[in-house]
């Protein structure tokens, strides 16, 4: 699976150190930043990550800032992405499986990296479910999102 990797100062040891993990899972997975501790806006290093995803050019993303919250937020209001705060296996598998959510946020003040590890193997060997109910959610969160930027631009 080709990952886009991402993070902000606070997520960037973090990043790094989880590069090799990726590797090891069979990843290809391409860094868009930031590349040193010094301090970045997330929202920059988001908009870089989720449009390497919308494009097809990667097929899941991977953010780290220091909750994962200020990432989620930014990357949903981009269309097409669907983003997720994942502190727990449980919300790292279920959200692409019932969500197709195809970026994670991770807080790296929020958990170490073997807890890491083990999210993003789960969300990485997750796949969305084709059960109608699952479907028709998604459907409707599209829909909702096309409404939306439709009322924006008016």
């Amino acid at each position: 699976m080709k990952i886009a990797l991402g993070s902000d100062h606070c997520g960037f040891e973090m990043k790094e150190a989880l590069k090799p993990f990726l590797d090891k899972l069979g990843c290809e997975s391409t860094d868009f930043g930031c590349f040193s501790k010094d301090p970045v806006d997330f929202p920059d290093i988001t908009s870089a990550v989720c449009n390497s995803v919308r494009s097809k050019e990667n097929t899941r993303g991977i953010i780290i800032c220091g909750t994962g919250v200020g990432a989620a937020i930014a990357a949903n209001k981009i269309p097409g992405i669907r983003a997720a705060v994942c502190h727990d296996i449980h919300s790292a598998h279920q959200c692409v499986e019932h969500d197709n959510v195809n970026i994670m946020c991770i807080g790296a003040q929020i958990i170490g990296p073997w807890l890491a590890e083990n999210l993003i193997e789960s969300f990485i060997n997750a796949k969305f479910s084709e059960e109608e109910q699952f479907r028709r959610r998604v459907d409707k969160l599209t829909a909702l999102e096309l409404k939306s930027a439709k009322e924006v631009q008016q």
